[in-house]
């Protein structure tokens, strides 16, 4: 039941790179025209929040060429938060050291900025100096929480975005 929520939300994400298949022209114009929703859920609703980062993702995706790879943390009322958390950390760090290919996006997010900046931030510290050229970071979170994973995406010589929650 864990499992699904993630699988969900990387199936809503994965859609719009299958179509991307036809026509480049058609695949910029549906990315132009994807709405972003004005500010993120004031609650820990998953469903809420997945629909606000799969705006927020598709909007940032210039430059991105592969399906993103989304790093969503539930809030810390979640019933297994602190299951989730370890096991979230130990997949993007998983990932971060395998290597992350040029053209992908790693964006991170939860409810509790802290907790996805924190876990950005360790999990980028895997990556060997300047390896990440042409990844691109995007952080979804507090603007207090956002210099520790811009230091480590600039350290892995990643493309840092940030996305204000308001």
């Amino acid at each position: 039941m864990k499992l699904i929520k993630p699988l969900l939300l990387a199936a809503v994400l994965t859609v719009p790179a299958l179509t991307a298949c036809k026509k480049e022209d058609a695949a910029k114009t549906e990315q132009a025209a994807a709405p972003v929703v004005g500010s993120a859920p004031t609650t820990e609703d998953d469903t809420a929040w997945g629909n606000y980062l799969t705006s927020v993702v598709r909007a940032n995706m210039e430059g991105v060429e592969g399906t993103p790879f989304v790093y969503y943390l539930p809030g810390p009322s979640s019933a297994d938060y602190a299951g989730a958390k370890d096991r979230l950390l130990t997949q993007v760090q998983n990932d971060v050291a395998r290597g992350v290919l040029p053209g992908n996006m790693l964006a991170f997010a939860s409810p509790d900025s802290k907790a996805a900046a924190d876990m950005a931030a360790d999990a980028l510290g895997y990556a060997e100096p300047n390896s990440m050229r042409g990844v691109t970071v995007l952080f979804v979170g507090k603007p207090a929480d956002q210099g520790a994973v811009k230091a480590a995406a600039d350290k892995a010589g990643a493309t840092f975005k940030f996305i204000e929650t308001k």
